[in-house]
């Protein structure tokens, strides 16, 4: 009878677990922040994009990423990192990073995945180099995985 109640009660912690790690995989999260509107902008009106690039998912059937990454300035010298059209499976603890590669041994952490789905933006440092962290990831921090990334790319 012991034994039966330690693998009872060890199925149920096992279970609880699993639903738990799981669970951001079936809960779907949407924003749609408008632009900033201290978004400096060039002689015909449009906003100042000084980088951009479009994100490629793992596609590994769990992970995946895709949208348009868009570097804005602001009128007072700082930058934006606005997600458009993004979306991406969603996980446990997603964040957004800048990096030098497709990896996170060296990033500039711009915080949380506000949404898996939507339009978001992200403030950039000051003194960020983004001809050295040039790629946005979408990361998974629990389990060290990319979920997809775009590798800025300057704009004229």
């Amino acid at each position: 009878m012991k034994k039966s109640i330690v693998v009872l009660a060890g199925v149920l912690i096992a279970v609880g677990i699993a639903v738990y790690a799981l669970s951001p995989y079936l809960l779907e999260s949407e924003i749609n922040e408008d632009a900033p509107s201290d978004i400096a902008s060039d002689q015909s009106g449009n906003a100042l994009q000084t980088y951009g690039g479009t994100f490629v998912g793992v596609n590994d059937g769990i992970h995946n990423a895709e949208g348009v990454a868009r570097v804005l300035s602001q009128d007072d010298g700082g930058q934006i990192l606005r997600l458009e059209d993004f979306y991406s499976t969603n996980g446990p603890d997603l964040y957004v990073y800048l990096s030098i590669d497709k990896g996170d041994d060296d990033i500039v952490n711009l915080g949380k995945l506000k949404a898996n789905r939507g339009n978001q933006n992200y403030a950039i440092p000051d003194g960020t180099d983004l001809e050295k962290y040039d790629h946005v990831l979408v990361w998974c921090r629990p389990f060290s995985v990319l979920f997809g990334s775009a590798q800025l790319k300057p704009q004229e």
